[in-house]
């Protein structure tokens, strides 16, 4: 019970710690280049703390793990380098042991990323998907002055004046508005975000367009119960979060291999936890005057090449590379056996070479014994 508690005490510990400092790492360059976002105008500044805030459950979800594998590492590392882990095994506390009170946390974090993954950071995606909605529908006509020329979008290739704006400043009355080689006269207008591409238009209505070219007679004229023009196309962090706001039970409920390769990343997630220790465990195993870090880096590769290509296995199942009834079952299957691989190859090498020492023992006893035998 002692050790036990002494393990969990220094895995759990390592892991908040390394955790917490990644997670500050990543939230850091992400504010700085949101707040560079917002200086550019790609989203309101009173966005960015919702952004990052929102966005956590969805950094933590790929961050724990890290942490968790980094801890393995470094605690077992340490113990191995110290000899505190030869000591163990020579009271009959052995690596069998050790790897199963390592099963206890392993639990935990399962249940910790299967809950950020599977729901909570869909849920804060939706919330954030929802909140820049609202955000962009507002923000667009937050600066218009009636009277005056007003500049939309984000290239600012599109003019538009109106006489009045009505009181919740979503809706303005009496528009004219000049869009490249057009020329539009409504009598209202109201900022729209379509619902499938997160777009912004401005919904004209009982107006006349005036088409041509600059400098030729010719011109069109037509007019229109209803217009929509395209203000703006929906910034990369609206994309990502309605990327990800899809709930899980969804997801389920969906066939298409977009949907269901979704479904399979946020498992992948889960799954990851104990592949990765079943990796980290034999690598952390150092000899005491190779230092603790010896093995570190490659282990960090290891887990680098990992998540990057489930990411990448999940493009190719949404693209319909590889087949949707393969899902991502076959990275972790071949991660699982490189984690087996590195547990069980040394052991099967040792066994290997004793018993080629035993037949060559065998073998040099039978000469000795053939030899009296002739001398006799």
């Amino acid at each position: 019970m002692i050790l036990t508690r002494y393990f969990l005490r220094e895995l759990l510990t390592s892991t908040f710690v390394i955790t917490g400092i990644l997670m500050l790492i990543v939230i850091s360059a992400r504010l700085v280049v949101h707040l560079n976002k917002a200086v550019a105008g790609i989203i309101p500044p009173e966005a960015v703390f919702y952004t990052i805030a929102y966005n956590s459950p969805g950094f933590l979800q790929l961050i724990l793990p890290l942490g968790f594998y980094i801890s393995i590492l470094l605690v077992y590392g340490r113990m191995h380098s110290e000899n505190e882990m030869t000591v163990l095994s020579a009271t009959g506390f052995g690596p069998k042991q050790v790897f199963k009170i390592t099963m206890a946390p392993v639990t935990v974090m399962m249940l910790i990323i299967g809950f950020l993954s599977l729901y909570l950071a869909p849920a804060a995606a939706n919330k954030l998907d929802t909140y820049l909605q609202k955000q962009q529908q507002e923000s667009e006509f937050s600066f218009i002055t009636p009277g005056r020329f007003n500049a939309l979008g984000k290239s600012g290739n599109k003019v538009s004046y109106s006489e009045e704006l009505s009181a919740d400043r979503k809706e303005m009355r009496k528009v004219f508005m000049a869009d490249g080689n057009s020329l539009i006269l409504a009598e209202q207008g109201r900022l729209s975000v379509n619902p499938n591409s997160g777009s912004r238009y401005l919904e004209l209505t009982s107006g006349k367009r005036f088409s041509g070219v600059p400098g030729q007679a010719k011109f069109e004229a037509m007019t229109f119960d209803s217009y929509s023009v395209k203000i703006a196309e929906e910034s990369s962090v609206a994309k990502k979060a309605r990327y990800e706001a899809v709930s899980t039970l969804t997801l389920m409920q969906k066939e298409h291999r977009v949907y269901k390769a979704r479904l399979h990343y946020r498992i992948g997630l889960f799954l990851l936890i104990p592949i990765i220790v079943i990796i980290a465990f034999p690598l952390s195993h150092v000899k005491p005057r190779a230092g603790r870090y010896g093995k570190v880096m490659p282990a960090i590769i290891i887990y680098m090449v990992y998540y990057t290509t489930l990411i990448t296995a999940r493009k190719w199942m949404e693209q319909g590379d590889t087949p949707q009834w393969m899902g991502l079952w076959w990275l972790h299957a071949i991660f699982l056996s490189i984690g087996l691989a590195l547990m069980y190859w040394p052991g099967i090498v040792l066994k290997w070479h004793g018993r080629k020492r035993r037949l060559n023992a065998e073998k040099s006893l039978a000469a000795v014994d053939q030899s009296g035998a002739s001398n006799a």
